[in-house]
């Protein structure tokens, strides 16, 4: 293992650590062994971890259930290459990067260190701090791999898109832009001028109108909310069209999908994966200045509780970042 002085002299860290499931104070700041890169893999010094709607579910029901000793929540890092185990070869210690890595499994972000495979990280972009791009990872493969290479979203297709000012939809409401899209977004009437300057054509106020009578028939449809809204979706989707669930394996249901195979509609959920490529092509789009994460709040690592609290209330604009260290640059 290369090594260099990023990497303390002792063999622990810091990280916060699951006591226990599904208690509001079950979550503790603990001291545990520091990780150490294996094969093709690199261990990263973690300034920033993103926070998720997956973390505060994980919190209250064990998630996928598959955790390390101690369980450590969190996926979306940004940080400094501390050191490369044998064989990595795309990073040197010293390099930003940032990613997904390991996901569903535990990749331990809530913490000093992240060891995991080189190839689940990118280089980080230049133009974002390491908050802005710990805010990133999960939400933009997902949208990515949802519009992209599940609905295959082409130019000129319009596509709707549910909760468009939250986390996951204000990054898919940039990345349905670049692809060409019309894009159309369900958000609370306060949040439509941020979702037009990120590139909405069409915004839907849901606490006013029914979205399906609102607007002309879509190709697409990324439902990030879940309940009746695949249901409800499909009177506004052409026929031939695509309705992507991103909320459960139980979305868009069997009903649904009836009715919806009827009309040659396309339906299913979708899960996000770890994927370098994917990575790179958030980066090239927040390089050419068509992407970049909206954050609404940076909290130290040690007020991970607060931030769960606020995310879960589904009223944040944007990503909430844990500071593990330094965020700037």
């Amino acid at each position: 293992m290369s090594t260099t002085e990023t990497v303390p002299r002792t063999t622990e860290m810091q990280a916060i650590a699951v006591q226990e499931w599904g208690v509001a104070d079950g979550l503790r700041a603990t001291t545990v062994p520091r990780p150490e890169p294996g094969p093709t893999e690199i261990l990263v010094a973690v300034h920033a971890a993103g926070v998720n709607p997956v973390d505060w579910k994980s919190r209250a029901s064990g998630g996928f259930g598959i955790w390390g000793t101690p369980p450590i929540l969190g996926y979306d890092v940004s940080g400094v290459v501390a050191a490369v185990g044998p064989g990595a070869t795309l990073f040197a210690v010293g390099d930003e990067v940032f990613g997904m890595p390991r996901f569903p499994e535990q990749a331990g972000a809530y913490a000093e260190y992240v060891a995991a495979p080189s190839r689940r990280f990118a280089p980080k972009p230049a133009g974002l701090s390491h908050a802005e791009a710990a805010g990133l990872p999960l939400v933009g493969l997902t949208a990515w791999q949802a519009l992209a290479e599940v609905a295959r979203v082409q130019p000129g297709q319009r596509v709707l898109i549910h909760a468009a000012a939250g986390g996951l939809g204000h990054v898919a409401v940039q990345v349905a832009k670049a692809l060409g899209a019309t894009v159309i977004g369900t958000a609370s009437a306060g949040k439509h001028e941020l979702l037009r300057r990120l590139g909405a054509d069409e915004l839907i106020d849901y606490g006013a109108v029914d979205f399906a009578t609102a607007t002309d028939p879509v190709d697409v449809v990324l439902d990030t909310i879940g309940g009746d809204y695949g249901e409800r979706s499909l009177a506004v989707l052409r026929d031939g069209g695509r309705l992507v669930s991103i909320t459960g394996p139980d979305t868009p249901g069997p009903a649904v999908e009836a009715a919806a195979a009827a009309r040659g509609i396309r339906t299913g959920w979708t899960l996000v994966e770890p994927d370098r490529h994917g990575l790179l092509e958030l980066a090239r789009l927040v390089d050419e200045g068509r992407l970049r994460p909206e954050i609404a709040a940076i909290l130290p690592l040690a007020e991970v509780d607060r931030a769960h609290a606020l995310g879960a209330t589904n009223r944040t604009t944007g990503k909430i970042v844990l500071e593990v260290r330094g965020t700037t640059g």
